[in-house]
This record gives structure tokens, C-alpha cells and sequence, in this order.
């Protein structure tokens, strides 16, 4: 009896194996460079010199003589615009970094000294607008810190005359302080009533102002014995910032904000206060849940906001301007710092190296104008443009071809699957009518 073979099913085969090559560990490397937030601050930095550059020189008496005859002669004209765009920053640089014109080594540096002098009180009401922005604050009243600041140190402390190595700590504290509860004031009326932070502010700027304005209108309190202009005693010499050893063109208001750097940086990153002011900046509500006090936190925060910002204010008096004040010594600090803040993308280093680069174009647009005759406020422009593209990745990105990140590939692939789906619909309810 012969019996039916079963058909042998055939062995599978393997599956086809495609050749794909790994992309190289040194492109990923370079395009998450690429996609980093450091390179597009400095990318909108290189742009903003530009975009200022172009600015320089359509308003130069000499490119617009050599622009009437562009067509005939057009070497004229670019020669004339990088004559002056390059005289212009080379003036920029000369006067906030290193001059090359001096003849010893010390008159060299002094301009870095300079920048120094007009970054420190930047980085420190910076480091207090960014502490702020972690929260989730807008604290715009740094002026109004720093004048109080000005004013509680000199009620206090002016007239002590005691020895440096005390008055010059206790003038310190006390700004600190004063700056302190002043900001923290708007933390209390935000914390206890659900005011907002900028109206305080903003009225407690005005507050400052005029309080100070009148302080240093009466005799008995801050204005100056035998005068009648309204403006304050001057610094004591025994309270004033001494230089460094070695360095007379430094004084140790650049250490102390170094110090306050590292210290908003350790706060922020690693303390546990820092961590639930985190938490509070991200998500109020989920911090809430999580059993954060919200409310106290919104208070340390514009404590620590305003002791920085009276930090910058005793830059001021016991370094920069120590003959004396008025409700003008802030000097636009209070403003400019968030800026900084928002330049430095409310990190502590961040904020420290974009002080300083304020401090670089503040101190180099003085010798830009006397003798390149280019107006200050170009300077001004070009921070404002510096802001401007950092505020725009997505723009910086596609105008150096640098690739997209991660959430802006995530938004394209939305908007394309709407796209699709938008398009799905459509085509079926084109069928269901046709039908």
C-alpha cells in the first residue's frame, strides 16, 4: 500500500540583510554642537555685528557721496562702506579689549579694565533678573532695588568713618539687604494677594526714584553739607572697592561677582531650594501638587532678586561713581540687566559672559564715537538686535543652514500629518458626495 508523500515545506529563507552604514559618531557629535544653544548665541552675536555694520555704513557721510556715482564707480562705494564699518569695530575693539596702539604693556589692558568696570554691576542685577526668570517672575524693577540699595548705604554707613576692612563688608551688607527686602517686598504682595510682579515693580521703580530724588534734597539726610544741588555726600574713602594687588586697573568688584556668579549657579542648579524654584518656574501648578510651597518660593526668589540687584547697586558707589549720587545712579543697569538675563538664557555663566559682552560694547562705543565719529547708539542697536535673534532660533537656523532641533522637527511633523489628514478627509468627502 503505497502512501502519499507529504510536500516538504521549504526552509525559510533569510531575511535580506541591507547594507546601511552608521552614521558617524563625529556627525552626531558636530550636528548636536550644531543644534546647541551656544552656537546660535553666537551666530545671532556675528549676525547683529553685521546687520550693525550695514547700519554703520549707509549713514557715513562718505559711503552716501560715494553711492551718488555706485553705478559709474562701485569700488568706491564698498571700499568706502569697509573703511568705516572696519574702523568702526576695530575702534569698538581697541577701546573695550586690548589697544594696540599703546606703548607699554599696562596701557594696553586698560581697556579691559574698563569693561570690567561696566560689566560687574551688569552681571549682578543680571544674575537677579535670571534668578527671577527661573521662577517664573518678571522682575523689571532692579532699578528701584539698586537706588534703595544706594540710599539705605549711605544712611547708614557714610558717616561711620570706621577702618576699610569693615566699612567697605558692612557698606556691602547693608546695600544687599535693603536691595534684598525691597524685591522681596514684591514677592510678599505676589505670594499673599496674587499681584502682578511687573505692576509692583514698575511702581516701585517710581517709588525709589522719587524717594531718593527727595533724600538727597535734604540737608539732614544724604544731601551734601554746604550745597544745594540735589545730589548725595560723597563715597567715604574707607568704603570705596580697593584695586587688586598687582592690578590697579581692576578693583575686587570683579572677584565678589565672580563669587555671587558661582553662588546664584550652585542656588539654581544643585541646592533644593533651587530645585523647587525649578519646579515652580516649569509647572506652578504640578509643583503645587507635588506639596511646594509656591508662594514662598515666589518670596526667596525676589529676596535673592533684589540682594543681586543691590549688589549692582553698591558697584555703583563704591566703585564706579564715588562722588556722589542722585536718582540717576542706576544708569540704565536696571533695564539693561534683563537683557543680560535674557542673553545669557537665565543661567548663571550665561548671564556672566553676556555681561560681559555688554560691558565689552558699552566701554568700546565711547572711543568708537570720538574718534570714528559713529553714534553711541548704534551700540545700543546692536544689542537690541542681539536680543532679537536670540529670541529667534528657528530664523538663526535657517540663515547659516544649521539643522533643525528636535522640537522643531516634532512641529513640522505635526503640521505634515494635519496636512495629510486635512487631505484624507477631503478625498473622502469628495467620494461620499460623488457617490
Amino acid at each position: 500500500m503505497s502512501t502519499a508523500t507529504e510536500p516538504q515545506t521549504p526552509a525559510p529563507e533569510p531575511p535580506m540583510t541591507r547594507n546601511i552604514q552608521e552614521v558617524p559618531v563625529s556627525n552626531r557629535v558636530l550636528r548636536e554642537i550644531l543644534r546647541g544653544s551656544a552656537v546660535t548665541t553666537v551666530l545671532a552675536i556675528v549676525l547683529a555685528l553685521v546687520v550693525g555694520g550695514v547700519l554703520i555704513a549707509i549713514t557715513s557721510p562718505d559711503v552716501q557721496a560715494s553711492a551718488g556715482y555706485f553705478f559709474a564707480r562701485p569700488g568706491d562705494t564698498l571700499g568706502a562702506a569697509w573703511t568705516v564699518v572696519a574702523g568702526a569695530y576695530t575702534a569698538l575693539f581697541n577701546g573695550s579689549v586690548i589697544d594696540f596702539s599703546a606703548t607699554d604693556f599696562w596701557s594696553a589692558v586698560k581697556p579691559l579694565g574698563s569693561t570690567i568696570a561696566f560689566a560687574a554691576p551688569l552681571i549682578a542685577a543680571g544674575l537677579g533678573i535670571a534668578v527671577a526668570f527661573r521662577v517664573g517672575l518678571f522682575n523689571i524693577g532692579a532699578r528701584g532695588q539698586m537706588l534703595i540699595a544706594c540710599a539705605a548705604a549711605a544712611l547708614v554707613t557714610f558717616q561711620l568713618n570706621l577702618p576699610p576692612i569693615i566699612q567697605i563688608p558692612l557698606t556691602l551688607i547693608i546695600g544687599i539687604a535693603a536691595g534684598a527686602l525691597w524685591g522681596g517686598l514684591v514677592g510678599l504682595l505676589k505670594a499673599r494677594t496674587g499681584a502682578h510682579e511687573v505692576i509692583l515693580t514698575i511702581m516701585l521703580n517710581y517709588v525709589a526714584f522719587y524717594l531718593v530724588t527727595w533724600l538727597v534734597q535734604v540737608p539732614q539726610l544724604l544731601q551734601r553739607p554746604g550745597q544745594i544741588q540735589p545730589i548725595s555726600r560723597p563715597t567715604p574713602a574707607n568704603a570705596v572697592l580697593p584695586k587688586l594687588p598687582g592690578l590697579d586697573l581692576i578693583d575686587w568688584g570683579f572677584p565678589i561677582v565672580i563669587v555671587a556668579t558661582l553662588f546664584v549657579w550652585w542656588l539654581v542648579e544643585r541646592s533644593s531650594l533651587g530645585f523647587r524654584m525649578r519646579a515652580v518656574g516649569e509647572n506652578p501648578s504640578a509643583a503645587r501638587a507635588a506639596g511646594i510651597s509656591v508662594p514662598r518660593v515666589y518670596i526667596y526668589a525676589m529676596l535673592f532678586s533684589g540682594g543681586l540687584a543691590g549688589l549692582a547697586g553698591m558697584f555703583q558707589i563704591q566703585s564706579t561713581i564715588t562722588g556722589g549720587f542722585d536718582g540717576g545712579i542706576d544708569a540704565g543697569i536696571g533695564f539693561t540687566a534683563i537683557t543680560v538675563a535674557l542673553l545669557g538664557r537665565s543661567r548663571a555663566w550665561g548671564t556672566f559672559w553676556a555681561g560681559l559682552l555688554f560691558g565689552a560694547l558699552k566701554a568700546g562705543s565711547f572711543p568708537m564715537q570720538a574718534l570714528q565719529s559713529i553714534p553711541v547708539d548704534i551700540v545700543l542697536v546692536v544689542q537690541s538686535l542681539i536680543v532679537l535673534f536670540i529670541a529667534a532660533p528657528p530664523l538663526i537656523r535657517t540663515i547659516f543652514f544649521l539643522p533643525k532641533d528636535d522640537s522643531e522637527r516634532s512641529q513640522r511633523a505635526k503640521a505634515r500629518i494635519a496636512r495629510r489628514a486635512s487631505k484624507n478627509s477631503d478625498s473622502s468627502d469628495t467620494k461620499a458626495a460623488a457617490a
